[in-house]
């Protein structure tokens, strides 16, 4: 039997991907995956106003640190809430309020190294035999890939699968293909596509497929629409939830396009992320799909853990936090 531990929506959170690193070991997890949505999404400036003192805004207030120990004690809320603390002086702060291109290579930077230095604290921390896959999602820039990239080249347990059909360790005849893009958001992020852009990359990608479906596990970021795992609150032409005598007004945002190919396929199974709020498990004809969710802000690790054989393929499945 394989054990795989299935997370994602991390979003820059240091606290989630801490607990992630101690799944082999507190789950029996063979396999981790962390797949979409890694990179935090604000940088928060620690800004030095004179010797031992700090400022900074975070969680809509103002913070004032007097030594050293409470500016790193700082710096460490931060990552673990999912953004990134640069030390910088008032002069550097105003600089970068003038040029929108310094902004974008500070954030290259600051993404880039956390990246690497997650991906080398799993390599250190992790047995060998554990395998790692860890993918990109939609938020993430595409600059990030090449970081994941250079860790598979090195390292044996680490794995970049996207662009390719993927055999699981210890599940002979198996293989699971990757898929980082969405359907359109209010957010224009970088991993987009129209309904008809993903069906073709989708077939394309179904090409990459050389055992039977009910042997293959769908990565794909995105959920299949109108399930139990796309449901998100409902927005206003100000991105505001609707609301409706108090109570926040749901809707389904998934690809309808993931869902056609997950009908004509019937994978034996769909890992998903993407909608925060869709914490669930559904199906689709033969098809079991789930979603995590995440709570990475409140530095909750969300995941689902499935236990698989080469001779039953999925044999059981349930979700965990923590």
């Amino acid at each position: 039997m394989v054990r795989l531990f299935f997370s994602a929506d991390v979003h820059g959170s240091e606290l989630v991907w801490r607990k992630w690193l101690n799944t082999p070991k507190m789950r029996g997890a063979n396999v981790v995956l962390f797949c979409g949505d890694l990179t935090g999404k604000s940088v928060v400036p620690l800004t030095k106003r004179g010797d031992n003192l700090w400022t900074c805004k975070l969680f809509g207030r103002k913070w004032t640190m007097h030594n050293e120990k409470e500016k790193e004690d700082m710096a460490r809320r931060i990552r673990e809430s999912g953004y990134y603390p640069v030390e910088m002086t008032p002069e550097e702060i105003t600089e970068l309020q003038k040029d929108k291109r310094k902004v974008e290579k500070l954030f290259e930077e600051v993404m880039t190294a956390r990246l690497r230095e997650w991906l080398q604290m799993a390599v250190d921390t992790l047995p060998k035999d554990i395998t790692i896959y860890c993918m990109p999602g939609n938020d993430d820039e595409f600059y990030i890939d090449e970081v994941i990239k250079e860790f598979d080249k090195n390292y044996e347990n680490v794995i970049y699968p996207l662009g390719r059909a993927v055999e699981i360790p210890g599940l002979p005849g198996y293989e699971m293909i990757s898929f980082e893009y969405v359907n359109p958001t209010p957010w224009n992020t970088p991993r987009e596509d129209s309904e008809k852009g993903l069906w073709k990359r989708l077939e394309k990608l179904s090409k990459l497929v050389t055992v039977d479906w009910d042997h293959v596990l769908l990565n794909f970021h995105c959920p299949p629409y109108n399930t139990q795992l796309d449901l998100a609150p409902k927005l206003d032409k100000h991105l505001k939830p609707v609301t409706v005598l108090g109570q926040v007004q749901m809707e389904h945002v998934g690809s309808k396009s993931v869902r056609k190919f997950e009908e004509k396929y019937q994978a034996l199974m769909g890992l998903h992320g993407h909608i925060h709020e869709s914490y669930a498990s559904d199906k689709i004809g033969k098809t079991v799909i789930v979603n995590p969710g995440s709570e990475y802000g409140s530095g909750i690790l969300r995941g689902f853990i499935i236990d698989l054989s080469p001779e039953k393929g999925l044999e059981t499945y349930w979700k965990v936090e923590g």
